[in-house]
């Protein structure tokens, strides 16, 4: 079970990716997927979860997120800084 809690990243926007990894498809099923990009303004906030994971299970998501996604850190609004899957620029 993983442990985590309600945040938010702050300077974020949430957008939508269309998925053409036909592995990815097939786990997922769908071909639309939500994808957070950097603004530059600071009270463009998109709340979700923030998780606790193994370097094996951190692993495992980098080798399941296609090429729209990059991993970047960023702070967030309880002042932690955590990894988020951002868009590619």
């Amino acid at each position: 079970m993983l442990n985590g809690h309600s945040d938010e990243l702050i300077g974020f926007k949430r957008e939508l990716v269309e998925i053409i990894d036909s592995d990815v498809l097939a786990k997922s099923g769908g071909r639309i997927h939500p994808i957070v990009v950097r603004s530059d303004d600071e009270s463009d906030r998109v709340a979700g979860m923030v998780f606790e994971v193994s370097a094996g299970e951190l692993a495992a998501a980098d080798a399941y997120e296609v090429s729209d996604y990059e991993r970047a850190t960023a702070r967030l609004a309880t002042g932690l800084v955590a990894w988020v899957y951002v868009k590619r620029v």
